[in-house]
């Protein structure tokens, strides 16, 4: 083992011994030429950039020179430039002191001849005053109060034609706001005749209806109020009577009796005591329907029983309850868009013909009577006003007031509300515009708002202010006492001078 070892040992160092003897006869010698060989290579790569690094100073420096030629070059034109300036700035500056002395010059001219200009002014000043008489303040007073005179008569001209203006745009817009209104409120109606016509299933019945020697008859008008028309008219007979819920009490008990077949004193009174228990609430119903309609709660007993009977009431064929309802509508669409009250429009639209279902003991125009009758019910005071004024039998108070009074006028006036016998009508417009035209200094008349209205043109040369109004009323009281007519007629009396000259 130990012999091994020995080897071994000996075997490394003859080896690393054989290393070092290769490295000292041959790597040796070529580590050093190698090194030789670097040396020269490392001095010419400096020596190569030490020419270019001189290289490229050299062109730097050319191209500095460069710049600097042509900066000098541009320093010489803007030299020049300045010289030029300069000298046109004296030549401007010579020129501008040449104006100054001519306008100092010219001035001094000017105020000389200002000077000459008022001394002659004032000479002609004094030769007017001489000539004329007057003082200066007076010429001046004089000279204003003709611009004054000229200058009001192109305002007037101007205000005119604002006027004129205003007002076709106000007729424009009111009367768009007028058709808007109608179109929303407008109510359908269905004609209705004043006389209760009742068909009868067999002429036999007319006999059983006289009854014998005429007892049934005249037991029913007795006990209904009403006259019985039966005449050759075949299966039908006629009720005839002024108040419109006696005759159609009378109608249904009528109806009631055909029915039943017993027909005699005593079931006369029975059903007639049926048929007004069955009227009074149809008119209780039909009152509160028409509130209900017109959108006017919280009014009284009375009051919805009184406008219920308007159901039965018609005026030229046009139903009373109908049209309050109508009037109550286009009363409250006008406040509405004119931003007024628009309940107290509405609930005096409402009520505003209520007086016509007063009874006889009521004496009056029923505007007047209508509001007397509310206001022993506590209704509210422009209420009442609107509801008495609305045809002028007293003035209007309130412009609620006045919308009731033009919403009444279009509901009875729009075509198909109302309607009247042709030939009547005809003759009633004549027969007011000849009696117009019979007064002495009238020049023509004319029958207008179906004849609601007259106006009368007269001659102004003829009558004067006072004798045009006394014409009206005398006008007015004749047709009182001469013609018959329903509702009332307005009397207008217009007198018209005109002054006429020409532009030459």
């Amino acid at each position: 083992m130990s012999d091994t070892l020995m080897g071994l040992l000996l075997g490394i160092g003859i080896a690393v011994a054989a290393t070092f003897g290769v490295y000292a006869l041959w790597f040796r010698p070529s580590l050093a030429r190698f090194r030789s060989q670097a040396e020269k290579e490392a001095e010419l790569k400096a020596n190569a950039a030490i020419l270019a690094a001189k290289e490229e100073a050299l062109t730097a420096r050319e191209k500095v020179e460069d710049e600097i030629r042509v900066k000098q070059a541009n320093l010489s034109r803007l030299e020049e430039k300045l010289s030029s300036k300069e000298e046109a700035i004296d030549a401007r500056r010579e020129q501008v002191q040449a104006r100054e002395d001519a306008l100092v010059d010219r001035r001094k001219e000017i105020s000389e001849l200002h000077e000459a200009a008022e001394r002659k002014v004032k000479e002609i000043d004094l030769e007017l005053q001489r000539v004329a008489q007057l003082t200066p303040e007076q010429a001046k007073d004089l000279v204003l109060a003709n611009i004054s005179n000229e200058f009001a008569e192109i305002a007037a001209r101007k205000a005119r034609e604002i006027e004129t203006a205003a007002v076709a745009d106000a007729e424009m817009k009111a009367k768009q706001t007028i058709l808007d209104v109608m179109q929303r409120s407008v109510v359908d109606y269905i004609t209705e005749a004043t006389l209760a016509v009742v068909e009868l299933p067999s002429e036999d019945m007319k006999g059983r209806i006289i009854g014998r020697e005429g007892r049934n008859i005249r037991a029913f008008e007795q006990v209904t109020g009403v006259d019985l028309i039966i005449d050759e008219t075949p299966e039908a007979v006629v009720i005839s009577c002024f108040d419109p819920v006696r005759r159609e009490t009378a109608r249904l008990a009528l109806m009631n009796l055909m029915v039943d077949g017993r027909i005699h004193p005593g079931r006369i009174e029975e059903l007639y005591e049926k048929a007004q228990l069955e009227v009074d609430r149809m008119v209780k119903d039909a009152g509160e329907r028409a509130a209900e309609r017109a959108n006017v709660p919280g009014l009284p007993a009375k009051v919805i029983d009184m406008m219920g009977r308007l159901r039965f009431r018609t005026s030229y064929a046009q139903n009373v309850l109908d049209h309050s309802v109508e009037v109550s509508r286009l009363a409250a669409s006008l406040a509405a868009e004119l931003g007024l009250n628009v309940e107290v429009a509405k609930r005096a639209g409402l009520l505003h013909d209520i007086g016509k279902a007063l009874g006889p003991e009521w004496e009056g125009p029923h505007a007047l009577t209508g509001m007397e009758f509310l206001r022993g019910l506590g209704e509210k005071e422009h209420v009442l006003n609107a509801v008495g004024a609305h045809h002028y039998e007293i003035e209007p108070g309130s412009p609620e007031a006045m919308l009731v009074i033009i919403a009444d006028t279009i509901s009875a006036a729009r075509p198909g509300a109302r309607r009247e016998n042709l030939e009547n009508y005809l003759k009633r417009l004549t027969a007011l515009e000849q009696l117009a035209n019979s007064f002495s200094g009238v020049d023509r008349s004319y029958a207008v708002q179906a004849g609601r209205e007259v106006r009368l043109v007269v001659k102004p040369d003829i009558l004067d202010d006072l004798a045009a109004s006394r014409l009206a009323h005398d006008v007015a009281r004749k047709i009182e006492s001469e013609m018959e007519y329903p509702g009332q007629i307005k009397i207008t009396v217009i007198r018209e001078t005109r002054a006429t000259d020409t532009a030459k």
